[in-house]
């Protein structure tokens, strides 16, 4: 890696990359706006419901509420800064035009936690949910479709899947983009299902005690943090998946009108549906009875004597929660690619394909998340996952307010309401959601960053003596 590429200051514009570095503009908004509900709507509804039930039991619904706020304030900033600055970083590519290199490989850093810990995530919700099926068809075993965790030796499915999308996003952009269009819609629709099934079962008793471990995160006896927070803490997992939209600013036909309608109409049309979910959930049953459950949603619609309806949404998640590994692995395959466009990673990785896709940091990017899929469980991926993200939303949110100081009049195709106030909330929302994750993630993280600040100060020193006898 030579040394200039580790000493740049200034971002390679996307009109100012080389041919084989510069990604072709091919999507529009409703590509877009299924890329954002394909990615938020996935595990955090379908799985962690029943781990944030556990948390907040039916105060979970309050728990949706509160990260949808955060959420939502979060993709108003990313929405303005989008159109600022239409990169494929995300948020890496906002806070280097804003704040400047280490503040941008930290969080290019945390992006890395965030988008690799989804995908994995992801992948074993959508195995919890197709174990069942596979193991009743096709007689395999539980022990090779669960992590050493849960008893078993590795989690097959879950690798399985992250190869399957990994090789759709090979095949090119849009072809993926329009599959994931359709694949969102069958998610869309087993979900309406499931509160047409269940809401008809609501009673109000099982919403008492509301919120039996109280408001904020407190350790019980056992060990485990419990309250609203924490469980919003959890659930925050459910709502993020609008930032991935950003990652595609560079390949959007009219980025500027675009990325606000799908970033804004994600958010909007995820935290109805969200509420909606989670209310017929706790509602129909008490939240005991399914918070431990890989599959809570199917369990529920089976307890209700609706063994069809539960069928068709095991099914459903099996068809579409890949639509989430699909978004978060093209999200992070162009993080990866603009942090290695502007020298923060070898320039090799920035090369694509004759199809225009960036082959090699695609599959090294499924061969990570396939081994982390094939043995860590769902709760503690999706936890230190939060952590990358709420740092990631954050440093947008202090990015939008810093624009807004240096530069007010410039114009702004997206311009976020009441912005001071829409930043800080993201911003304490974020810290006080980052405070209410389980201690062990809070240091796994810092330990992560750590390691990051390290090998940056560590690549920079090794090439400054470099530098100074080329100058």
């Amino acid at each position: 890696m030579s040394v200039a590429r580790w000493n740049k200051r200034k971002i390679i514009a996307p009109r100012e990359a080389a041919g084989e570095q510069q990604l072709k503009a091919t999507l529009s908004w409703p590509h877009l706006l299924a890329m954002g509900v394909g990615a938020i709507v996935g595990t955090g509804i379908l799985t962690l419901i029943g781990v944030g039930a556990g948390k907040a039991g039916p105060a979970v619904i309050l728990s949706f509420v509160i990260a949808g706020l955060i959420c939502a304030c979060a993709a108003l900033a990313y929405a303005e800064m989008a159109t600022m600055y239409p990169g494929s970083g995300s948020a890496y590519t906002y806070t280097y035009a804003v704040i400047g290199e280490l503040a941008a490989w930290v969080i290019g850093w945390s992006l890395i936690l965030e988008y690799s810990l989804v995908v994995s995530a992801v992948a074993v919700g959508w195995s919890g949910y197709a174990a069942p099926l596979l193991q009743g068809t096709l007689g395999i075993p539980m022990s090779l479709m669960q992590g050493p965790e849960l008893g078993g030796l590795v989690n097959l499915p879950a690798i399985f899947i992250i190869g399957v999308v990994a090789t759709l996003l090979l095949l090119g952009t849009r072809e993926s983009a329009t599959l994931n269009a359709l694949l969102v819609l069958v998610k869309i629709v087993a979900l309406i299902v499931f509160v047409a099934v269940a809401l008809p079962y609501f009673n109000a008793d099982n919403l008492h005690p509301f919120a039996p471990n109280g408001f904020a995160k407190s350790t019980g006896p056992d060990g485990v943090e419990r309250g609203v927070m924490a469980a919003a803490a959890i659930i925050f997992f459910a709502f993020y998946g609008f930032d991935a939209i950003a990652t595609a600013a560079e390949e959007t036909r009219k980025p500027q009108r675009d990325l606000p309608i799908a970033i804004v109409g994600s958010m909007v049309a995820c935290v109805i549906i969200y509420v909606a979910v989670a209310a017929a959930a706790v509602g129909a049953l008490p939240y005991t009875s399914f918070a431990s459950s890989p599959e809570p949603l199917a369990l529920i619609l089976r307890e209700l004597n609706q063994p069809g309806a539960a069928t068709f949404l095991a099914g459903s998640a099996v068809i579409a929660l890949p639509t989430v590994i699909l978004a978060f692995l093209y999200g992070q395959s162009r993080i990866f690619f603009a942090m290695a466009r502007d020298g923060l990673l070898p320039a090799s990785l920035a090369r694509l394909s004759s199809r225009g896709s960036p082959v090699r940091i695609t599959i090294f990017t499924a061969v990570i998340v396939g081994v982390i899929a094939g043995v860590f469980p769902l709760d503690e991926i999706a936890a230190l996952a939060n952590a990358g993200t709420l740092a990631a939303f954050a440093a947008v949110a202090l990015c939008m307010i810093l624009m807004r100081r240096r530069a007010p009049d410039q114009p702004r195709a997206f311009a976020t309401p009441l912005p001071w106030l829409v930043g800080g909330i993201a911003i304490a929302g974020c810290a006080y959601l980052f405070l209410s994750l389980p201690a062990q993630t809070q240091l796994y993280f810092m330990l992560w960053n750590g390691l990051g600040i390290g090998i940056y100060l560590l690549v920079t020193m090794m090439m400054k003596p470099q530098a100074d006898v080329q100058g």
